[in-house]
């Protein structure tokens, strides 16, 4: 693990190169952050964790002494002897009892907390690992949308003014009205996208909003994703020993054998020794007649012994109890396969979408290059004769809709990409080098707690960590003009719009 740990913090705090219309305000590494730390998905399961921890000590303690007291008072309200024993009596005990042999009960139930500890910070790396998938998700819908608003937004700009020069050129009577209509028709409809889609972008920075806890600024691209495997045989073999989820079952699965051994125990003798001393006072109760029959009015008195306590016959409830934790046992062991088979799916179909997005990435570069080619040549053929005016929409709307999806395949391969990495078991904060703060270390709380024995320490009464989005503006759909979008066939020569590269935008 240490040598992705080292090239993918690199590449998280290295970033990548600033959009060309605005300098970034905030990175996937600052979203990545503010995740991490205010979600109140892992902060709930970081609480979860610390109630897990709390099964150890509770699981020791049965094995511990144990010291009790007790007291009471009584007072005779009526003796049919006549009155000869004491009025009033109060009574004090404390009594110690140490637990010698269990018959293997309390040294199983330690090991079985122990191991589900184990399991429950393996959901916590899978917690971070789904969350940090989230981020990555919701970062790349703002990017995607945004794009998408600049290009339907120029979309509309180049409609308005095909439809300003095809009333033109009707009033001096070189296009039909049916040209108009159709240049008006292919605006309007530009127009309702438009809305469509600034709506999707709305929702996905609200989106952000919940994930993250704050309003997306200027978005960095996000940086390359390192460490990705050659071939799904690779991605799955990864999974299987690193994913947290799996890890987890199996942990689980261990917990439950545990279980039995303690089942199993209710069936053997318990032994414990005992020791208490008690302390009466009659409270100057004891009559004249009591005393010559020997009552003193206090006396203090001490005990021991030897408890012995072998089960003979139960109706059946021990026998029911260990075949109830065999099954749990035996389902642990099934839902650790249906748990391996899910990663392994997530493995293969992660990579077979993150594969499919980059041939839609190549596929789409070529499409916008011939689409631009394309609406140049159709508008040049127009100024001819020889295209309508239907051509030209028909053209534009191609070169539109290859560009949307060019800019939506990139966002698929960037989160299918990231979530192959997740179900390999490197999309954590220890893999991603978020260096932002210190790192939640799920041991602190366990070994403050695993060894106290004073009944009345508590922990403080809990306080929000999680951060309210309440006092957030309700997001818009503006974006920041992008001087990189234009539309070439009105600003460029025919033959000068350079090939696009793999990663570069539209």
């Amino acid at each position: 693990m240490n040598h992705l740990l080292a090239g993918t913090a690199l590449v998280f705090m290295a970033g990548a190169p600033a959009a060309a219309q605005t300098a970034p305000t905030e990175t996937l590494r600052d979203a990545l952050i503010k995740a991490y730390e205010t979600n109140p998905t892992i902060t709930a399961e970081r609480a979860n964790l610390r109630a897990t921890d709390e099964g150890v000590p509770i699981a020791r303690a049965a094995g511990l002494p144990g010291v009790t007291s007790g007291g009471g008072y009584t007072e005779n309200l009526y003796d049919s002897a006549g009155g000869t024993g004491p009025l009033r009596n109060t009574t004090a005990r404390v009594d110690l009892s140490v637990p010698v042999y269990t018959g293997g009960a309390v040294r199983n139930t330690v090991r079985a907390a122990e191991t589900r500890v184990e399991a429950g910070r393996s959901l916590l790396r899978g917690t971070e690992a789904d969350l940090f998938t989230q981020v990555v998700g919701v970062y790349n819908d703002v990017i995607r949308d945004e794009a998408i608003v600049r290009l339907n937004q120029l979309n509309v700009r180049v409609l308005e003014t095909n439809l300003q020069a095809a009333r033109d050129r009707f009033e001096v009577g070189d296009l039909t009205r049916t040209d108009v209509a159709q240049s008006e028709a292919r605006l309007a409809l530009a127009q309702g996208q438009l809305r469509t889609v600034e709506a999707t972008l709305v929702a996905s920075r609200e989106n952000y909003i919940r994930v993250v806890g704050s309003p997306p600024g200027t978005l960095a691209p996000p940086p390359p994703l390192p460490n990705l495997p050659g071939d799904p045989t690779a991605a799955v073999t990864v999974a299987i020993d690193n994913n947290p989820n799996l890890q987890a079952a199996q942990q689980q699965r261990q917990a439950t054998r545990f279980d039995v051994d303690v089942a199993r125990s209710n069936r053997l003798p318990r032994v414990s020794v005992s020791v208490g001393t008690a302390y009466q006072n009659y409270l100057g109760s004891v009559g004249n007649a009591a005393a010559l029959a020997g009552f003193r009015n206090d006396s203090i008195g001490l005990t021991g012994g030897v408890n012995l306590s072998l089960p003979l016959f139960q109706g059946g409830r021990i026998g029911a109890q260990v075949r109830q934790a065999q099954a749990r046992e035996a389902q642990a062991v099934e839902l650790t396969t249906g748990t391996e088979r899910t990663v392994i799916a997530q493995a293969r179909s992660a990579f077979a979408n993150w594969q499919s997005s980059l041939r839609v990435i190549e596929s789409s570069e070529i499409a916008v290059n011939a689409n631009k080619l394309s609406l140049e040549g159709v508008r040049a053929e127009n100024s001819v004769g020889t295209r309508t005016i239907l051509d030209i929409l028909n053209a534009e709307q191609e070169l539109l809709n290859s560009q949307v999806t060019l800019v939506s395949a990139r966002r698929n391969a960037y989160v299918a990409g990231f979530a192959l990495l997740a179900a390999m078991g490197r999309a954590e904060a220890r893999d991603l080098g978020l260096e932002g703060g210190p790192l939640y270390d799920p041991t602190v709380s366990y070994e403050r707690n695993r060894r106290r024995l004073n009944d009345w320490r508590d922990d403080r009464p809990a306080d929000p960590i999680a951060t309210r989005t309440n006092d957030t503006a309700p997001q818009t759909p503006a974006v920041t003009a992008d001087p990189t979008l234009s539309d070439p066939a009105l600003q460029r020569p025919v033959d000068s719009t350079p090939a696009l590269r793999s990663g570069v935008r539209p």
